[in-house]
C-alpha cells in the first residue's frame, strides 16, 4: 500500500501518469499540475497532495536512472511562476542538480528531457 492505493493501483497511477508526461514531452509542452490530476485515472490525487508528489517524484528518479533527465520538469504551476514547485528542486538537487540557480536548473533539464524524448520518437 501506497497513500491508501494498492500497489497495483499505484502502479497502473504511475504508468497512465509517465505516458501522460512522455506524450507531453515529445510534443515540447508543459503541463500544469491540475491537468494532470484531472487526466490521470487509475489514482485520484488532489494537485498539491503528498501522493501526487511522491508518485512524481518515483517517475523523475526512474526516468533519471534510465538517462532520460527528470521527466516531471514539464509539470509546472498553472499561475504564478509557472515552473515546478519546491519538492521538484529539492528531488533535482538530490540527483546532483545544481539548484543555486532555479531558473537555470529548471531551463537546463527541461533541454534534457525534450531532447532525450526527441531521440526516442
Amino acid at each position: 500500500m501506497k497513500y491508501g492505493y494498492s500497489d497495483e493501483a499505484w502502479e497502473a497511477g504511475r504508468d497512465e501518469m509517465t505516458a501522460l508526461l512522455v506524450a507531453r514531452a515529445k510534443a515540447g509542452g508543459t503541463i500544469a499540475y491540475s491537468d494532470v490530476v484531472a487526466r490521470v485515472r487509475a489514482v485520484r490525487f488532489d494537485p498539491d497532495s503528498h501522493a501526487l508528489a511522491a508518485m512524481l517524484g518515483e517517475i523523475s528518479e526512474a526516468e533519471d536512472a534510465a538517462g532520460r533527465g527528470m521527466l516531471t520538469v514539464i509539470v509546472v504551476h498553472k499561475t504564478g511562476d509557472m515552473r515546478p514547485g519546491p519538492g521538484f528542486f529539492d528531488l533535482a538537487k538530490r540527483l546532483g542538480r545544481d539548484t543555486s540557480d532555479l531558473d537555470k536548473c529548471w531551463i537546463a533539464e527541461v533541454n534534457r528531457v525534450f531532447a532525450a524524448r526527441k531521440k526516442s520518437k
